[in-house]
């Protein structure tokens, strides 16, 4: 559908709505403290208690590094056999290992959302080396300088705010959300607002903790990928129902095409 307004006119609407209560200053035209003084009005107004949102962004600065990163970023063109042939060889040995190791988490993960092990331990080892390279970026300040940039400041002020979110119910302090540049957090990366959506607390602790217990971990992604239809006992081959889910674990046929053959090689691992 082509746009009714000029860039510059919906920009204006879209300040014009975030800011109805007085709030929400547009993203860098203005000192990044003021910006962000104006972003903790908002997330108060949201009902976000004043004890997360003080812990939260105490000290918080914009990075230029990061923006350095998300403008370079380059499009993904590597073939399916390119970055299959250097993704899962180096990986199925251990994922085989990981998939022995929690076997009875995995069987109890399959019995309540019926996605299997094998997938789930395929996306581990592709998101983060089973847990061993979640990211060091401060995900507060990594969402809070993209959200400052203009590009896309919507979607990572909300971000924010279930960042935000998670802090407030407690399931990780600030200085321990740490992960991928872009924000992404814990062992399968899940950015703050999946985090929200679909974390689960399996280990019954009390806490949804994607960043230590592979329980939690294992558990919130065979969440995501239930709650987006996954299909119990079916396959999940490129054209079936299940590889559409898998799809929007990543929109990327070629890395959704890899999960599913890295799944394949750890069922059929001895």
């Amino acid at each position: 559908m082509i746009p009714r307004f000029s860039p510059r006119t919906l920009a204006i609407g879209l300040w014009l709505l975030s800011s109805a209560a007085g709030f929400a200053a547009p993203c860098g035209t203005s000192p990044f403290d003021t910006w962000l003084d104006d972003f903790k009005k908002e997330a108060a107004a949201k009902g976000i208690s004043n004890n997360a949102i003080q812990t939260g962004l105490a000290g918080v600065t914009p990075d230029k590094a990061i923006l350095s990163r998300d403008h370079s970023q380059q499009v993904f063109n590597q073939t399916f056999e390119q970055f299959s042939g250097r993704m899962v060889p180096p990986r199925l040995s251990r994922g085989s290992n990981m998939l022995k190791q929690y076997g009875s988490v995995l069987s109890r993960i399959e019995q309540a959302y019926g996605v299997p092990g094998e997938v789930l331990v395929a996306i581990w080892g592709l998101e983060t080396d089973f847990g061993a390279n979640t990211g060091k970026f401060p995900t507060i300040r990594s969402l809070a300088t993209l959200a400052y940039d203009c590009r896309r400041s919507e979607m990572f002020k909300a971000e924010m705010m279930d960042a935000l979110r998670i802090i407030e119910r407690g399931d990780l302090a600030p200085q321990e959300m740490r992960g991928a540049w872009a924000g992404e957090i814990g062992q399968t990366q899940f950015m703050p607002s999946s985090y929200i959506k679909f974390a689960v607390d399996f280990d019954g602790n009390g806490k949804r903790d994607l960043l230590r217990s592979v329980p939690d971990v294992l558990a919130s992604t065979a969440n995501f990928l239930a709650s987006y239809g996954w299909k119990r006992g079916k396959e999940w081959e490129p054209g079936s129902a299940n590889f559409a889910v898998i799809q929007q674990w990543n929109k990327s046929e070629v890395y959704a095409r890899t999960i599913g053959y890295f799944a394949t090689q750890l069922a059929h691992a001895p």
